[in-house]
């Protein structure tokens, strides 16, 4: 399994400001840059996202598109599409945007990426489950190849670290405990 090559990484902090490749971005299938971590990314990376996601257009909802990251540290942001523009995420969108979302970091090689609990703000989607979710998705697009280094999961706080925590652990333990 790719993970012995790759430092999944759960922290707390806010995801604007990681040093990595890429950033993802909690997106609707307008990629309209509106609130919660979108508006995040607007406010400090410029205008310039949302100029490359008009030209982009929009997706579907499952759907993942990358752009630049304007003055973000990053060099892109890819915007997982787990939700229509005033609706909710759910484990099928939730699953195929991010899916989606590692494929397309790996075509762009990018090797460090953070990642928020996508859909579990505005979209109203449970953290345990979000949590879940994107171990399962992780664990996919490693054992598929992605030479990825790290993976940092970049959470509000301490509530949203331990379901994160517990979901990571249960699907890449070793058969004798947690991976290192």
């Amino acid at each position: 399994m790719g993970i012995s090559k790759t430092r999944v990484v759960i922290v707390t902090g806010d995801l604007v400001e990681q040093e990595v490749d890429a950033i993802v971005n909690a997106a609707n299938s307008e990629l309209q840059l509106g609130g919660g971590v979108a508006g995040a990314i607007r406010r400090a990376g410029g205008p310039a996202i949302q100029d490359e996601c008009d030209a982009h257009g929009p997706v579907k909802v499952g759907e993942a598109a990358i752009t630049g990251a304007g003055t973000l540290p990053a060099r892109f942001v890819i915007h997982a599409a787990s939700m229509s523009l005033g609706s909710r995420t759910t484990r099928e969108s939730l699953r195929s945007s991010m899916d989606h979302a590692f494929r397309l970091a790996h075509q762009h090689e990018v090797r460090s990426i953070a990642v928020p609990a996508v859909g579990t703000g505005i979209a109203g989607f449970p953290i345990d489950e979000c949590a879940r979710v994107m171990a399962e998705c992780l664990d996919h697009v490693l054992s598929e190849g992605w030479p990825a280094t790290e993976v940092r999961f970049v959470l509000f706080g301490e509530d949203s670290k331990r379901p994160f925590e517990a979901a990571f652990w249960h699907v890449f333990r070793a058969p004798d405990g947690p991976a290192a």
